[in-house]
């Protein structure tokens, strides 16, 4: 019987995936273990491998093609014997295939937490969507809305939902012409009513109500894509559901710096005479936190609803800005590390970060998370908290400010941090105690090493 090769779910937030390439084609036998496509989320590409031997009979979704969602069939495998041309002819059927036909390297599982039911899933883990008709698409809604090929295309070129637009074809299909009517705000469905029983959130405005305001010809409508969309949906929930307070406070860092002088210019060499390691403020920003978590362990916890997580060790999440968002890489175990080994694993984690190859374990969960706009001159900022996390530290700018002490104005290198709580993990007295834990490490940076 043929297999079905469905779109896998390579992380636990993923929806949808772009199958970028095939890396094998009709004909190919391919045995188990063999990377047969590439796929890209929202956060990386990745390869994917099958899980079955056999003969590729047929390739359904073509490379280059955006926004498969996850179990849609995309190959189907003829078995060992078995007729490939039959095979490839044979519609796809649901019963064919078995659970998985190709996967990728899985996610890490979560820290267990106290037993106790189930909460509900949140908006940005939620369950996959079942696969759908070739030419359906899921609207914003959650029904379904059939389209042409061509309405599909024309609508993801300039930025509209399809599942907003009024089909005139038959049996209510969305075609071109009701494309080109909605770009000019014609023919767009008003926004769905929230289901019964939904929190009341103020209405945001609609697509078409925004587009009025301005004059038609003055601008571009650039279409989201799956990292920003990503990206809006958390941290839309992140804000509406977590209780966020702030902590600021201003650090001496001179010390640090004379420190990491010092460090930088003793770095061995390799054999072309380049250092092999560079520390920036933001490694002992990063150790710091990492550190400061292990002396006030009841602030590196996650909520959830049946009980608290307490983490053992200090996994800090590092935001890197990529095109088009960004992304939260993790030094796991932070505080055990040298600060050598966090430069070097950020620079690595930088630079595929900016290519889109992480792995999903290598951004996924963390204890807490750090995000530097000092690079940018920004001397304080908040930043948002990414669940599960229960803090988030904000860095500013390093600069020299006059300070005053024992009566007389003297100038200093100083650094603003702003923390971010999760109100419901961390009360406030609490979440002082973490930041002044660590204005003490990073203004004697000495005492990470203790």
């Amino acid at each position: 019987m043929p297999i079905n090769i469905l779109m896998p779910a390579l992380s636990p937030t993923m929806e949808k995936g772009n199958l970028a390439k095939w890396l094998k084609k009709e004909g190919d036998k391919v045995k188990s273990g063999d990377v047969i496509a590439e796929i890209e989320t929202d956060k990386a590409t990745m390869e994917v491998e099958a899980i079955d031997e056999g003969t590729i009979a047929k390739i359904l979704v073509p490379e280059g093609t955006q926004d498969v969602p996850v179990n849609d069939v995309i190959a189907v495998l003829a078995g060992e014997g078995e007729d490939v041309k039959a095979a490839g002819s044979a519609k796809p059927s649901a019963s064919a295939a078995p659970p998985k036909a190709a996967e990728a390297p899985a996610a890490p599982a979560p820290s267990p937490a106290p037993a106790a039911p189930k909460a509900a899933p949140s908006p940005a883990a939620a369950p996959a969507p079942q696969p759908a008709a070739p030419a359906a698409q899921a609207n914003g809604h959650g029904g379904r809305v059939f389209s042409s090929p061509l309405a599909r295309r024309l609508a993801k070129e300039a930025g509209i939902d399809v599942g907003m637009v009024t089909g005139t074809g038959p049996h209510g299909r969305v075609v071109a012409r009701d494309v080109e009517q909605a770009k000019s705000g014609k023919g767009l469905k008003a926004p769905a009513a929230a289901p019964s029983g939904a929190p009341a959130i103020a209405p945001t405005m609609s697509d078409k109500q925004i587009l009025s305001l301005f004059e038609p010809g003055s601008y571009d409508i650039v279409p989201h894509d799956g990292m920003r969309r990503t990206i809006a949906q958390r941290l839309t929930a992140s804000i509406q559901n977590v209780p966020h307070f702030y902590l600021t406070i201003d650090c001496d860092i001179g010390k640090l710096l004379t420190a990491r002088e010092e460090i930088n210019a003793a770095a061995p060499k390799d054999k072309e005479k380049k250092p092999l390691y560079k520390i920036s403020v933001n490694d002992f920003v990063i150790k710091a936190m990492a550190v400061a978590l292990q002396k006030i362990p009841n602030c590196n916890v996650s909520w959830t609803e049946s009980g608290m997580v307490k983490h053992h060790h200090s996994d800090v999440g590092v935001a890197v800005a990529m095109p088009g968002g960004l992304i939260t890489p993790i030094i796991r175990k932070a505080e055990t590390k040298t600060l050598s080994t966090i430069s070097n694993e950020m620079k690595d984690f930088a630079a595929r970060a900016r290519s889109r190859k992480l792995k999903p374990e290598e951004y996924q969960g963390g204890t807490t998370a750090v995000s530097n706009l000092g690079m940018y001159g920004i001397s304080h900022f908040t930043a948002v908290i990414n669940p599960p996390h229960a803090t988030i530290l904000a860095v500013g700018t390093s600069e020299e400010r006059p300070v005053v002490r024992g009566g007389k104005i003297e100038i200093a290198h100083m650094m603003s941090v702003t923390l971010s709580c999760d109100h419901r993990a961390i009360d406030g007295a609490l979440g002082a105690e973490l930041i002044g834990a660590f204005k003490q490490l990073i203004e004697n940076p000495v005492m990470m090493m203790v």
